[in-house]
């Protein structure tokens, strides 16, 4: 049986209640490294509050192996990959996860070092298959 991390989903769940956690999240990421604001110069933060809402669903989903996520999930590589609308260089990544982890850890009260553990293997699931569409 494969592993569906659906801990994660019930976490984020968790994360959601408050109302200001993906606000909290982009406010985290966007001081996490001087290139990352550049990619945000352009952007409606209201569309993509829910894009990255409904995105983090996805690639919960993704590392578990749904079938139903990979079009979203190949969207998505392609918006970021070089010639998308919207590209993010690899390495900044790492700086992506680590802020989502810093904002679960805020707004999850659940969150405790296993469930952190969780999430990154989750994140990382779907970081590479980012980095190798790139």
């Amino acid at each position: 049986m494969s592993d569906t991390f659906d801990d994660l989903q019930t976490s984020y769940g968790r994360c959601l209640q408050h109302g200001k956690f993906i606000a909290r999240f982009y406010e985290i990421f966007m001081g996490s490294h001087p290139d990352v604001p550049a990619l945000f110069h352009d952007t409606d933060f209201s569309k993509q509050h829910i894009a990255l809402r409904r995105g983090i669903t996805a690639a919960i989903a993704h590392a578990g192996g749904s079938r139903l996520s990979e079009r979203t999930m190949e969207t998505v590589a392609c918006a970021h990959s070089r010639g998308g609308h919207a590209p993010v260089p690899p390495a900044l990544y790492p700086y992506w996860t680590q802020s989502l982890l810093v904002a679960i850890r805020e707004y999850d009260p659940a969150c405790d070092p296993a469930l952190e553990q969780r999430w990154r293997k989750a994140l990382d699931h779907t970081m590479r298959h980012f980095v190798e569409r790139y």
